[in-house]
């Protein structure tokens, strides 16, 4: 085999084992925290504290509803038990009973408009904690799947470099140096000629050119300087 088509296979390795580090790269970066999930976690999270201070506040409304009870049920006995004599005594208290019947209702309306929205909440603190769970599965599997890819990119890498060295040995030292330094000017260091045409630069190659590539000598382009490959 030519030295030339070594330094191609050489490359086409070298394009591979590129391809395949970026590919794990992004892989890598998907490991860890889900943001999906994050802001899932978040929500439920609000919710329930929205829960748990409704739930306060009910309490807080049932006690004050139960206080006023007592007072009115005191008030209403002592009201119609015929025992005050006195108009004024008596007005004040009907005034007193009237009053603790108004706040009552109010507290009573306040409960079951908090009733209402501990049942709203109670259905979205559910809605949401199975929406989070059906999100941490996928998230869960998705992440296995990546720690498989990984390794499997590792495998490939591994084997890759492997070939890579074998094929660097079979090559002059100085030969893959000149090649090793094209790769880092210019990406790519060996280019193809198809149809008289160096495919790294698309720039027609002279009669002379084209006869030395035919004889598997290093030739390099005369435009951009890449090894030149007649397939």
């Amino acid at each position: 085999m030519g030295v030339i088509k070594q330094l191609y296979q050489l490359q086409e390795v070298d394009l591979e084992i590129e391809s395949s580090e970026q590919a794990l790269t992004q892989i890598v970066c998907q490991l860890g925290e889900s943001r999906v999930v994050a802001k899932a976690q978040a929500n439920l999270k609000s919710e329930q504290q929205q829960f748990e201070e409704l739930g306060r506040q009910q309490h807080s409304a049932e006690w004050e509803i139960a206080d006023l009870v007592s007072r009115l049920t005191t008030a209403e006995e002592k009201l119609y038990s015929g025992r005050i004599k006195d108009p004024k005594e008596l007005t004040n208290l009907q005034h007193e009973v009237e009053g603790l019947r108004s706040r009552r209702n109010h507290l009573e309306d306040k409960a079951l408009e908090i009733m209402n929205r501990v049942e709203l909440s109670t259905a979205s603190v559910a809605a949401l904690s199975g929406g989070l769970r059906v999100l941490e599965t996928e998230w869960h599997s998705q992440q296995q799947q990546l720690s498989t890819n990984i390794e499997q990119f590792k495998t490939l890498l591994s084997g890759l470099k492997y070939k890579r060295q074998l094929l660097a040995a079979k090559i002059a030292p100085q030969v893959v140096g000149l090649y090793q330094e094209l790769k880092k000017q210019k990406g790519q260091a060996v280019a193809k000629v198809e149809q008289g045409i160096c495919c790294g630069c698309q720039i027609s190659l002279s009669t002379t050119e084209l006869q030395r590539t035919r004889s598997d000598s290093l030739v390099r382009c005369s435009s951009c300087g890449r090894i030149l490959f007649l397939a």
